[in-house]
């Protein structure tokens, strides 16, 4: 008996096509309606076809971590090695079964952080299925109040101060080392600043947050969050920072969001 691939297998798959090189999972990708956000790649089938038609020698990597479902929208953490070591989030729309959207966010592979946890590592074990709801509205209420809005006077209220892991490069665990990070930037004249939440998407304890801001010297950027939730708190963080290139260097006009 032959079984339907879910969603998230038929994404899984595509994905990890740029490194098998299987051309059957494109058969996913409604062959008409296919609206692609990556700014680097021009839009519909014909431009992810350009793609993979521009593979380096040996081919691409791709390697799914983490793969959640949210209603229509699958979204993924993958380690790639596209046009270089890479992390990025996924996130696919799917319509009748068949692929017609697409957004992602890459960063390059960094070193541990002060705390030794990678940009990819710890948990990926889907649980809580019914607090779903829950977790992305805590999420999303962490983003507006203290990200957007600035207000860390009640940290605590979202974030576990004793079971806080980081995987920011950058950052380490707990909220000593938010602190820090947020220090090191307010005293080198750096920003981090996020203006505008525009999608929460979750399955379970993890929850995907895609927003847009500027950071470092004031770089124009989207921010993509994962954050992992235990007993009604923020307990861990994954994340990418890419810069938006000039509207002059874009390939699609369908934005980044």
């Amino acid at each position: 008996m032959n079984m339907v691939p879910s969603a998230k297998e038929r994404a899984v798959a595509l994905l990890e096509s740029l490194e098998s090189g299987d051309p059957a999972p494109i058969a996913y990708i409604h062959p008409q309606r296919y609206t692609q956000h990556n700014l680097a790649v021009a839009d519909g089938l014909a431009g992810f076809g350009a793609v993979m038609e521009h593979a380096p020698p040996g081919g691409f990597k791709a390697k799914v971590v983490r793969a959640f479902q949210d209603g229509d929208f699958v979204f993924t953490h993958t380690i790639y090695d596209f046009f270089g070591p890479k992390v990025g989030f996924d996130v696919l729309r799917f319509e009748d079964g068949l692929i017609v959207e697409h957004w992602d966010n890459l960063k390059e592979i960094q070193p541990p952080n002060p705390s030794g946890r990678t940009q990819t590592d710890g948990p990926t074990e889907v649980t809580d299925g019914a607090q779903t709801a829950s977790n992305k509205a805590l999420v999303q209420s962490f983003v507006e109040t203290v990200l957007v809005g600035g207000d860390t006077s009640d940290l605590t209220a979202f974030i576990n101060p004793m079971k806080y892991h980081q995987h920011n490069p950058a950052v380490a665990d707990g909220l000593d080392g938010l602190g820090a990070a947020l220090k090191y930037f307010a005293d080198n004249g750096l920003v981090m600043e996020y203006s505008k939440l525009h999608r929460v998407l979750g399955e379970g304890n993890f929850v995907l947050t895609i927003s847009e801001g500027k950071f470092g010297p004031g770089d124009h950027v989207a921010y993509y969050d994962l954050f992992r939730v235990e007993d009604g708190l923020i307990v861990e963080h994954w994340d990418t920072i890419e810069t938006i290139p000039p509207r002059s260097e874009w390939k699609n006009d369908n934005g980044k969001f």
